[in-house]
């Protein structure tokens, strides 16, 4: 395949959204869907005015005096008036009249994106990753058909990739775009001189403004089947163009190499995974593209070692699960408890895959830690996914079976064939926007950890004590004794980055007590927590981890405001990880959780991953 086909091939693969722009994926105006398949009561433009007029300690006080179950039935009849879905059909009718030869010969549709009627295209497997790809790989088509020298860049901004061209050759790139654009509807993202505006690049008229520009930006919109989400700019393709000076080449703007390349220096060719995944991913693309040997450079901060991904699941729901639990806990085990919502499985790990196939393409091989059950949706023959029985990893068999997390937890760095450096996820925790490696981890191999401002109480255990208390007591007591300081505040709910060798070595510095917990078959006032908390203490006193923060919110959804957090949540995706937790639902909350919580996480992870077997 000669190089201009293969790049050809991925113009139009899927969609994105970047590291550095949070809030990058787009919601369809008027009556945009809210957690539970409603209108978005945290949509409407009025509701957006009223937070940033009134001081917070008023609409503090407002709150306090309504029901939030009143504030979000106002909002809701709010944002249904504003909606203005009749002046976005007539803008999308016209502009499907004005363009009709050209959306259908390129196959795009109309969307409506923030209040605007746009031209897109939908996409089967839509991520950030692929976005990039394509709109790397219709950029540098059109380049080579030109016969136009070009060179992709590392560019410090974490979404978009960057083509760079010699100024000598300006009117020939924009030419070449601008035919481009013709037969594949384009538009102009917002530039790095301040320029905001996403304009379309099919228009003729629209190349005025960039006739001189040291760069611009162009991209191309794209959504999933049911158009819950909508990507764009922030997944576009950078042109620069540098100054030819003294033999060298100059850019106009900083990235993340080099200044400046010999003019007449050779180009290489490499995958474009280079550029549109930095941190891996396991789609392997034909597509190549042309850089300079320096941009190929292994920098410090690269995380060049695998990462996988260790998942704890339990289906609490089945019967024979429930019997075994009773048995060993001396409980009564009845006929009607087995669809209890006691053990409430709301599909959080289907959708929790989603979110990593999503946003973390890097992601090695996941393993999914259970006691001997499979999700019945879960394709195990996909590569890249395994399952692995509690018998596989626990060093004494004869604890088992177990039904501590603690002690579960303590057998993780045990797996066959796992990683040096991992993530641990538990099925509530997702990625809400793009994460790289270099989020949870060093290039040098350092972990991060994320502490939470929630403080352990101080004293010994007791009986008053939460689970997740006990432990943190007890993994204070030995960082006290081991190291001198007194730690006081618990960890976030997110991804555990970990490292195999420093739990192993936690399992021999605190054999005893790493031994107990792993054979307390239910919770108890001697267990400690490894991954979750001791581990990022021990590991910080060692100098292999350091505290990182990272956008992030925790939502216990049986509180009254979930909804609205939801709500708020779905609209502006601004949070890089965030966690789902159900503290206090009795079995008569099921069905409303599951209705609160379905049609939210099927909003917000639309894209089945290729684990999910075909219906």
């Amino acid at each position: 395949m000669k190089q201009s086909e293969a790049v050809r091939a991925e113009q139009r693969a899927p969609g994105g959204r970047p590291q550095a722009t949070r809030s990058a994926a787009h919601q369809p105006a008027g009556a945009v869907p809210g957690a539970d398949g409603a209108v978005n009561s945290e949509a409407s433009p009025l509701v957006a005015v009223y937070r940033k007029v009134l001081p917070k300690r008023l609409r503090r006080a407002i709150a306090g005096r309504y029901s939030p179950e009143m504030r979000r039935g106002i909002k809701r009849a709010l944002t249904t008036a504003s909606a203005g879905r009749p002046l976005s059909q007539v803008r999308g009718s016209a502009l499907t009249t004005r363009r009709r030869s050209l959306i259908t010969a390129s196959g795009g549709t109309v969307l409506t994106v923030d209040g605007r009627p746009r031209v897109g295209f939908v996409e089967d497997r839509l991520s950030p990753e692929t976005a990039r790809r394509a709109n790397l790989g219709a950029v540098a088509a059109a380049l080579e058909d030109a016969d136009i020298d070009y060179f992709c860049v590392r560019s410090r901004t974490g979404g978009a990739t960057t083509v760079a061209v010699s100024t000598a050759d300006r009117d020939r790139t924009l030419a070449a775009l601008q035919k481009l654009c013709r037969t594949l509807p384009a538009y102009f993202g917002p530039q790095h001189d301040g320029d905001g505006r996403v304009a379309p690049a099919y228009p003729a008229a629209g190349w005025r403004r960039h006739a001189r520009a040291t760069s611009l930006r162009l991209f191309w919109y794209r959504t999933e089947r049911t158009r819950r989400l909508v990507l764009g700019p922030e997944n576009g393709c950078d042109i620069e163009f540098w100054k030819p000076e003294d033999g060298r080449l100059t850019a106009p703007r900083r990235n993340d190499v080099t200044e400046s390349v010999a003019a007449d220096a050779p180009a290489v060719q490499v995958a474009a995974a280079m550029f549109t995944a930095p941190g891996g991913t396991r789609d392997v693309s034909p597509l190549m593209v042309r850089t300079r040997e320096e941009f190929t450079t292994v920098l410090p901060h690269d995380v060049t070692f695998p990462v996988d991904v260790v998942y704890t699941w339990v289906d609490g729901a089945d019967p024979a699960w429930q019997q075994r639990r009773a048995r060993y806990s001396g409980d009564a085990y009845h006929e009607e408890a087995a669809n209890a919502a006691r053990y409430a499985n709301h599909d959080e790990l289907r959708y929790s895959l989603r979110s990593l196939a999503m946003y973390a393409p890097w992601v090695r091989n996941i393993y999914l830690v259970t006691d001997d059950q499979t999700p019945a949706w879960l394709d195990t023959r996909q590569p890249g996914i395994e399952v692995v029985s509690h018998r596989e990893i626990f060093s004494d068999p004869g604890v088992l079976p177990t039904f501590n997390s603690h002690a579960i937890e303590s057998q993780l760095h045990h797996i066959a064939g796992l990683s040096e450096h991992f993530l641990y996820f538990n099925d509530d925790v997702f990625l809400g926007a793009e994460m790289r490696p270099r989020d949870f981890f060093l290039g040098n191999g350092l972990t991060k950890c994320f502490p939470s401002p929630a403080l352990v109480p101080f004293g010994p255990p007791s009986a008053e004590d939460v689970p997740v208390s006990v432990a943190g007591k007890n993994n204070r007591a030995l960082i006290q004794e081991r190291f001198g300081t007194t730690p006081v505040r618990k960890m976030r709910h997110v991804p555990h980055a970990l490292n195999r060798h420093v739990l192993t070595e936690i399992e021999g510095e605190f054999a005893e007590q790493h031994r107990r917990t792993a054979a307390q078959r239910f919770r108890s006032d001697e267990d400690i927590s490894i991954p979750s908390s001791l581990y990022h203490y021990y590991a910080f006193h060692t100098r292999r981890a350091l505290p990182s923060d990272l956008p992030y919110v925790y939502i216990d959804v049986s509180r009254p405001n979930a909804a609205n957090r939801l709500d708020r949540l779905l609209l502006h995706r601004d949070k890089s990880v965030f966690c789902l937790n159900d503290t206090l639902s009795t079995e008569d909350d099921f069905e409303q959780r599951t209705g609160l919580l379905h049609p939210f996480l099927e909003a917000y992870f639309p894209v089945p991953s290729r684990y999910e077997m075909h219906a």
